[in-house]
């Protein structure tokens, strides 16, 4: 299938009272969504779960009460923990993308959702600015992917326990969705936690929890998947889930075929890859168990139209072959049958880098 792109006019928002003065901007790439039925050019995006940096960088910075930690792995210091996720309404037009709002996910009370997190599942150790060990907060959420319902709500899919978000227009969590066991280490008042989702998505790797996520036109199905396969599972396949949006019961459960890692080749180009590396990042809805899938290393970003019964897939786009496109490509959704619409995760510019928005035209519809 032919396509075209066409990178949209977009300035990163300066995040207010950024610690340290670093120049940190909001990092709105992390998933989107366009609400059935809304106007071709609005859209909803949410951000992850806040800055964060690797022990290195902050060292660079001449923050010395992090060199014993040089050596601890995967060590990273969050100098906002308390800024949380936000949901950000976009509206595209003119060959632009601009900001409409910024929804702060937040209990009836008020309180923020914060990006720590919980008691015993943080994928990394994490620490504050001061070098102390970062508190776990039963709020806690790495936000991942949003889909936008018909009654004005949202989902929002995270990855710390994984779990499913639900919320209102204005951005108040109601009910977080876990699977079973995982209530007791983000119990919080006004928040009801509700043991619905299939167990095996607890088996999530770290850091390669629920990364994709979309819902039927008519509001009644949700279909989510792993980032990546579960611990133990074959990597080149990525577990998917078709759930009742009302209920939360599991309706279908299927396996998502990754192309081979070498098939990746701007990634192939760079390094030696392998099936670990393989990566879902984003769906959008084309029809009864059919699904517009995200698929990535990092620097390649493939778009296939996928029929979750039969496993058969079509690739839609490569960025192979559209190399003006670049890496950290996670967010998507349609606009129309005919154009797809792309953003990259700048991981709030702790290193300098900027959103990338793209338009994708196919030459066909979808």
């Amino acid at each position: 299938m032919a396509a075209r792109a066409t990178r949209l006019a977009w300035q990163d928002i300066p995040l207010e009272a950024a610690p340290l003065g670093l120049p940190l901007t909001l990092g709105i790439g992390s998933g989107m969504s366009r609400r059935p039925g809304a106007l071709r050019g609005h859209v909803f995006a949410v951000t992850d779960r806040g800055p964060n940096l690797f022990i290195s960088q902050v060292l660079e910075m001449g923050l010395s009460q992090f060199e014993p930690l040089r050596t601890l792995a995967g060590a990273k210091v969050m100098p906002a923990p308390d800024m949380g996720p936000e949901i950000v309404e976009l509206e595209i037009a003119g060959g632009a993308m601009r900001l409409v709002r910024r929804i702060p996910l937040r209990m009836q009370s008020g309180r923020r959702l914060m990006g720590s997190a919980p008691d015993g599942l943080a994928m990394e150790p994490l620490f504050e600015l001061d070098g102390a060990p970062l508190a776990p907060a039963p709020l806690g959420v790495d936000t991942e992917a949003i889909a936008a319902l018909p009654d004005g709500g949202f989902f929002v899919a995270e990855e710390y326990v994984p779990s499913l978000l639900k919320v209102s227009a204005e951005g108040i969590v109601s009910e977080r969705w876990v699977p079973p066991g995982m209530e007791a280490c983000i119990a919080y008042p006004d928040i009801a936690v509700r043991p619905v989702l299939p167990e095996s998505m607890g088996r999530r790797r770290p850091n390669r929890g629920l990364e994709a996520l979309c819902v039927s036109p008519d509001g009644r199905h949700l279909y989510l998947g792993l980032q990546s396969a579960a611990e133990g599972d074959d990597p080149g396949y990525a577990p998917v889930w078709k759930l009742d949006a009302i209920t939360g019961v599991c309706l279908g459960e299927y396996r998502y075929a990754f192309d081979p890692p070498q098939a990746f080749r701007r990634d192939a180009e760079r390094r030696a890859v392998t099936g670990t590396d393989l990566k879902i990042s984003e769906f959008a809805w084309l029809g009864e168990d059919r699904l517009l899938v995200l698929e990535r290393i990092a620097h390649t970003t493939k778009l296939y139209a996928a029929d979750l019964a039969s496993g058969r897939k079509q690739l839609v786009m490569s960025s192979d072959s559209l190399r003006e496109i670049g890496p950290d490509m996670e967010a998507m959704t349609l606009l129309s049958d005919r154009e797809i619409l792309l953003a990259s995760d700048n991981d709030f510019g702790v290193e300098g880098a900027v959103t990338e928005a793209w338009l994708v035209t196919l030459d066909e519809p979808l």
